[in-house]
């Protein structure tokens, strides 16, 4: 079923329940993933490693932003996610956007006001691993732990499905919060289920050209998860546990299969660029 058709025929939901919907979803830190997933995937990119690298990072994880014991105070917890942690390819070329121009430069100088509204995150990964490999090449432990799991984030966002379309909280399908919903409690709501199982990290021969095969390989989920979203609430008048659980049952699969590609990811972005600053003894 085409995804303008699902839309069409989707059950009506009361205008004063879209308000609600709205504001919690604009109360809510535009996160691609919940706290919860960042650490699941920061954790199991260790165990992708090969063993200089995983006893390092083993060593020293509980130093990292996201694994620190102390990563849910208030005062040290990461800075809210915004916009620019996502990136709406399909609001500038189809699908498989095999023109999308491979940097920031030239995506501006093509597409102009449209480039600044699609969000930045390819570009924040481009930024991220270069930094990286200085932090590898300087042996500066605090500054390779703190670019490792801020590289892993934006990552692990890449890989979520609805950080890559224009319909990003299903907004133009009229699901309405599928940002949170499915980005944030359906992990979440998995519990003890969210098992990762990522392939071992792998040198990236171009790190800057990567993204854009995350891009696509996210993107081709979108409409599957609009379709399972839309009929995991068919019946059912809110997004009670019935609903989480009719979820859960439909994107389980998905949700295991892009965390686990996000690990694998990080780990190769990690070993990448430890093996591009020339493999160096870790501090």
């Amino acid at each position: 079923m085409r995804q303008d058709e699902r839309s069409g025929s989707r059950r009506r939901v009361p205008a004063a329940l879209i308000v609600i919907v709205g504001l919690l979803a604009a109360a809510t830190p535009a996160q691609a993933w919940s706290p919860v997933v960042h650490e699941a995937v920061t954790n199991r990119a260790v165990e992708t490693l090969p063993k200089p690298l995983k006893q390092f990072y083993k060593a020293h994880r509980l130093e990292m932003p996201s694994l620190s014991p102390d990563a849910g105070e208030e005062e040290t917890a990461p800075p809210e996610e915004g916009p620019e942690r996502r990136f709406a390819a399909d609001a500038l070329l189809p699908f498989p956007f095999a023109d999308l121009p491979r940097s920031e430069a030239e995506l501006k100088a093509r597409f102009g006001e449209r480039a600044d509204k699609v969000g930045r995150l390819p570009w924040l990964i481009q930024e991220s691993y270069p930094r990286l490999v200085e932090a590898f090449k300087a042996r500066d432990k605090a500054k390779i732990l703190s670019e490792s799991d801020a590289l892993a984030a934006l990552v692990a966002d890449l890989n979520n499905p609805l950080a890559v379309t224009e319909n990003f909280d299903g907004q133009k399908t009229g699901q309405h919060g599928l940002w949170v919903r499915f980005s944030a409690k359906l992990p979440e709501a998995m519990g003890k289920r969210l098992v990762l199982n990522p392939d071992t990290a792998r040198y990236l021969d171009d790190p800057r050209e990567y993204v854009f095969s995350v891009i696509a390989r996210s993107y081709v989920w979108v409409d599957n998860l609009l379709y399972a979203e839309d009929l995991a609430h068919r019946g059912k008048s809110g997004y009670s546990e019935i609903y989480f659980e009719a979820l859960r049952l439909r994107l389980e699969p998905l949700v295991k299969e892009r965390l686990s590609a996000a690990a694998e990811d990080a780990g190769s972005y990690w070993y990448t660029a430890w093996t591009a600053a020339g493999k160096p003894a870790l501090p």
